[in-house]
């Protein structure tokens, strides 16, 4: 299937993919049982208050592993384009992945945006 002919979904699952990959080459031990996962939206409640969540990590159990979730259309709301959308997934992917690690998210992949910055 040619690029031009991928939808807008398949695009952002292929950044999100392409991400994982990226970080899983360098904390592949750390992410073995951790499973990375594609929503449309979160499950939230119609009139609760805050802003909507971008990413979230699903604890498992019961035989089920973690789960790191990008929820793609909040994602694309946010971003003004897929340059900065590429950007906020590669930034969300790795808070997830820091905050489930318990380090820095600079540690985690140095080339991290910081909100701050």
């Amino acid at each position: 299937m040619a690029p031009i002919s991928r939808t807008r979904a398949e695009r952002f699952d292929d950044l999100v993919h392409d991400e994982v990959r990226r970080l899983t080459e360098r904390w592949d031990q750390e992410l073995t049982h951790v499973e990375f996962a594609v929503m449309e939206v979160p499950d939230v409640e119609p009139r609760s208050e805050g802003p909507v969540p971008l990413s979230a990590t699903l604890s498992g159990g019961a035989g089920r592993p973690v789960r790191i979730v990008v929820y793609r259309r909040p994602v694309e709301v946010r971003a003004s384009g897929e340059r900065e959308t590429a950007r906020l997934v590669r930034d969300l992917l790795v808070e997830e992945v820091a905050d489930l690690l318990g380090l820095a998210p600079e540690s985690v992949d140095p080339s991290y945006d910081s909100p701050d910055d």
